[in-house]
This record gives structure tokens, sequence and C-alpha cells, in this order.
């Protein structure tokens, strides 16, 4: 089976043969920037406690996080929205391990700023089996330590290739998280985590279940 990082690895060599390098250079000096800043030194990460939310699904339906904790451990999988590639291929990875996640005893749990429509969107066109709920205007994200702005001179780059983050956020920011993993425990502590400044990089799904099945 291929792995996430694996498919990773290929999309960013097709990428790197049709992508100008000019923008590829851009993006790269943005990945750079936003690692050389304290963003994900800052961020919640293994040993925090998750503050508790409520927020609307991808339905509309109001769900908190102390809700899901009711009923078993979460896993909480901060994504950026349905625009970006590597976000889809790892939502897709995550779906094909829900059922093994679900019998470690987790609940699978999406968060993004894409408004509703957009969710249900990305969740049909991924064939999703589990929640995504709406983080509008990065709040919770934000309380994960999460949010940053897009960088100006990527902004123009974005909308040029037909991504347009303030009509999927239905707002005007280009804030976004970055992509982030966390396990919950029903107490609400934070016993794993994964959090790269660097985008192009996510969690295992073989990871989460490892560490499910050592809890």
């Amino acid at each position: 089976m291929t792995t996430l990082k694996e498919q990773i690895a290929e999309f960013d060599r097709q990428k790197a043969l049709n992508m100008p390098g000019e923008i590829l250079a851009a993006m790269d000096e943005g990945t750079q920037s936003l690692k050389a800043s304290s963003l994900e030194e800052g961020a919640l990460k293994t040993g925090d406690t998750a503050p508790d939310f409520k927020l609307p699904d991808h339905l509309g339906g109001m769900r908190s996080l102390r809700e899901y904790l009711a009923d078993s451990l979460v896993v909480l999988s901060f994504y950026r929205g349905g625009w970006c590639p590597y976000c889809n291929m790892e939502l897709n990875a995550l779906q094909k391990v829900l059922p093994a996640i679900q019998q470690a005893g987790a609940t699978l749990v999406a968060v993004s700023p894409e408004t509703p429509d957009h969710s249900l969107s990305t969740r049909e066109k991924n064939e999703l089996a589990f929640d995504i709920l709406f983080d509008q205007g990065n709040r919770v994200a934000k309380d994960f330590g999460l949010v940053f702005e897009l960088p100006k001179a990527l902004q123009p780059i974005y909308t040029d290739i037909g991504i347009d983050i303030p009509g999927y956020n239905g707002d005007n920011s280009y804030e976004i998280p970055m992509p982030a993993t966390y396990i919950i425990n029903k107490q609400g502590k934070i016993v794993y985590h994964f959090i790269d400044a660097d985008y192009t990089r996510r969690s295992e799904p073989e990871e989460i279940l490892r560490q499910l099945k050592r809890l």
C-alpha cells in the first residue's frame, strides 16, 4: 500500500515538472519564512489541554469537542481547505483508515475555515464518512495556535492559479491554519500531536493508528 508520504512525494515530483519555477520558489520562500517564525513552536502540543469548542458541521448542525469526548478519544485534523491538494490527499488517507480509527476507540473530526458549502463539497468529493467542522474566522485554530496569514507575495499567485481563499472562507482574509493532527483523550488532554509549518508534510495515518493502539 502506498503511504501518504509516498503519494505526496509523487505529487511534488509532478508539481516540479509542471509549475513555473518562479511560483515554486515563491511558495518555498513562504514556507521557509513560516518555518523561521515562532508559530510552530507556540502551537498546542502533547501534554496541553485542548480548548473546548462548538462549531457547525458540514450540514449546519452544531458539534462540540466535549460531545465527541463523552464517547471516545478524538483524532482532530486541522486542514487548510478543499482547494489544497495536500489536504485532499491527507483526508483521503484518513478515510481509508477510518474503520481502524473507530475500532481503536476514537472519533475522527476534521476542522477547516472553509464554509459549510465548501466543506460539504470537500466531503462529497473525497467520499468522506467523518464530520468536517466550519471554523469561521479560524477561531478554534487560533486557540490551538495554528493560524497565520498567507504572505502577500503569494496571495496574487494563489488567485492566478484559481485558488480564492477569501471566497472559500467566506471572509476578506487570507488567514489559514497550519495543518495539524491531534489525539485528545477523554479528559481533554492532548496525547499526540503532529504540526509542521511545511504544509506538504502530514501525519502518516499508520502513525496515528500506532498511537491509538498504544493508548
